[in-house]
């Protein structure tokens, strides 16, 4: 009996034990539980020095880790946005299309308005019609120039290839009169052809095993260059959803970013896309204008002049017309040297006329077209041109111009209300030196004389 009694009198001691330990708990819990309250309640200074500084060092060790852990897997993840861009280039051939094809759907809209809508508003139907015309023309431009360059072209090439014979003996009677003209230049050939049979011939033991390497980069380009074109095709279908139904995405990308972002950033940024819209569709639908100009105006000379390969040629400078500044001399280079190997005679009338077209576009037709659209010097051009080639290629060299002119733009406003809140002028003449301000230069003083 004492033993159990003893026993039952440690059972209720540890269950007391237990049941203390179990209250203190949950004490313990309702006081976390206020105690998560008020930290709820507290407010982060922001204005603070300290949590500046702190925000600012997570941010930058942040950035850090990102472009840390790009550089480490930058092939795994180009190769990723390559197939990502690959995906979806019928959408961005797509929303190409839509851009360029935007003005003319816009000025159909206009005359189709006044048929449709006589009785009451049908933006319906008006807009079906409108995107309808647009996306006729559209095609009706590609298949025509399908139809009237293709044919030319292919005979340019072939003709090309079956008189290759004649104008390897051109260039062979070129490079003969040459040497009799010149006799010295044989025994500086004659010198120096050692090396060269020396080069040559490594040349050739060196690319003869990669010729099987450079096959299977032919087939794979043909096959890119046919998905480019089933690219193309969708892109078309695309490009019609956008235009009937671009004001409803405008609305959904302005919803987004209002609502993301605080109301003064949202509205500069809708004005900078705005500003951004306008000088690349002003710049690019004026340059289309001035080449197919520069290209109509090039073959008639051509065809004038009785030069050879006039439409091909014409085709080549139209088309790389639109490259501002470089346009001119990337069309004229491979034109020249097919005319060489044609005829070398037609090379300088050729050349006459392409520096004689070149200042026409550039002193008279260009601006009457453009304007000054662009709004920056021609240094910056140059600047803007050599860059955006340099990261983009093609499409950077066009749309180069217009992107630079709205970063110059906008760094010019900022620049200006910079100066402004500090009651300064914003005229840049009025920082630029003036002669009388600038010191005069120290004149050497002359030793005194000394006296006999």
């Amino acid at each position: 009996m004492k033993v159990n009694i003893n026993l039952c009198f440690i059972r209720i001691k540890y269950f007391n034990f237990y049941i203390s330990i179990a209250f203190s708990i949950h004490r313990c819990y309702n006081i976390n539980i206020k105690i998560k309250k008020k930290v709820f309640k507290i407010k982060i200074d922001w204005n603070s020095k300290y949590t500046t500084v702190s925000v600012y060092t997570v941010l930058t060790f942040a950035a850090c880790i990102i472009v840390y852990a790009v550089l480490i897997n930058f092939t795994a993840i180009g190769n990723i946005l390559k197939s990502f861009f690959s995906a979806i280039a019928p959408i961005i051939w797509g929303m190409i299309i839509a851009y360029v094809m935007n003005p003319v759907m816009m000025w159909s809209e206009k005359y189709i308005k006044k048929v449709t809508e006589k009785k009451k508003p049908m933006p319906k139907l008006t807009r079906i019609v409108s995107t309808f015309f647009a996306m006729v023309v559209f095609v009706a431009m590609i298949s025509a120039l399908c139809a009237i360059i293709l044919p030319q072209v292919i005979d340019s090439i072939t003709k090309i290839f079956n008189n290759m014979g004649t104008y390897i003996n051109n260039l062979e009677k070129w490079i003969n009169s040459l040497l009799v003209e010149h006799p010295d230049l044989i025994k500086e050939i004659d010198n120096q052809f050692k090396n060269i049979e020396a080069d040559v011939t490594e040349f050739i033991n060196n690319i003869v095993p990669k010729i099987g390497d450079v096959m299977v980069k032919i087939t794979d380009s043909a096959l890119s260059f046919l998905m480019a074109i089933k690219d193309f095709l969708i892109g078309i279908i695309v490009a019609v959803y956008f235009l009937f139904d671009k004001e409803h995405f405008q609305a959904q990308i302005k919803k987004i970013i209002n609502a993301v972002m605080p109301e003064k950033l949202a509205s500069g940024l809708l004005r900078i896309c705005t500003q951004t819209n306008n000088s690349i569709s002003g710049f690019i639908s004026g340059k289309i204008i001035d080449s197919i100009i520069i290209g109509c105006l090039c073959f008639v000379c051509m065809t004038v002049m009785k030069l050879d390969f006039a439409l091909l040629i014409s085709v080549i400078v139209g088309v790389t017309n639109v490259i501002p500044f470089f346009g001119p001399i990337i069309g004229a280079v491979p034109s020249a040297l097919l005319l060489l190997m044609s005829s070398s005679k037609q090379v300088i009338p050729f050349i006459i006329l392409i520096l004689i077209i070149q200042q026409l576009d550039g002193n008279i037709i260009g601006p009457k077209i453009l304007g000054q659209s662009t709004g920056v010097s021609a240094f910056w051009v140059l600047f803007s041109i050599l860059v955006g080639g340099g990261l983009f290629g093609f499409a950077g060299m066009i749309l180069g111009v217009p992107i630079f002119a709205v970063i110059y733009s906008l760094i010019n406003q900022f620049v200006n209300y910079l100066l402004e809140s500090k009651n300064m002028s914003a005229v840049t003449k009025d920082y630029s030196p003036v002669i009388s301000e600038l010191p005069e230069p120290i004149k050497k003083q002359k030793p005194p004389k000394k006296k006999k």
